[in-house]
């Protein structure tokens, strides 16, 4: 699914996860731009459920796009900048 039914994609959330003190509150026990975004940040800004949005920055994060932080009970997602390049660079060559 390249588009949720509000039609926001996941190259939006990897975008929104450049900034992300400009796309989410902050949050209660870390840091958004050095520790992440949750699950539960991400379905509110998208509008859907929980689980929809796990499936979304679960797939991002087994491509390597995203890394993932446990702090106390909840993970944390943020981008993996390298990783972002490495893939970049291929698509300009042509994959």
């Amino acid at each position: 699914m390249l588009r949720n039914s509000n039609g926001v994609s996941r190259l939006d959330i990897l975008d929104w996860l450049k900034d992300p003190a400009a796309h989410f509150p902050p949050q209660r026990h870390a840091d958004l731009t050095e520790d992440g975004v949750t699950v539960r940040a991400v379905a509110a800004k998208l509008g859907v459920s929980r689980k929809v949005a796990g499936t979304h920055l679960g797939l991002l994060a087994r491509l390597g796009l995203l890394r993932t932080k446990r702090i106390r009970y909840r993970l944390y997602y943020r981008r993996d900048e390298i990783r972002i390049a490495e893939v970049a660079r291929m698509f300009e060559k042509g994959w």
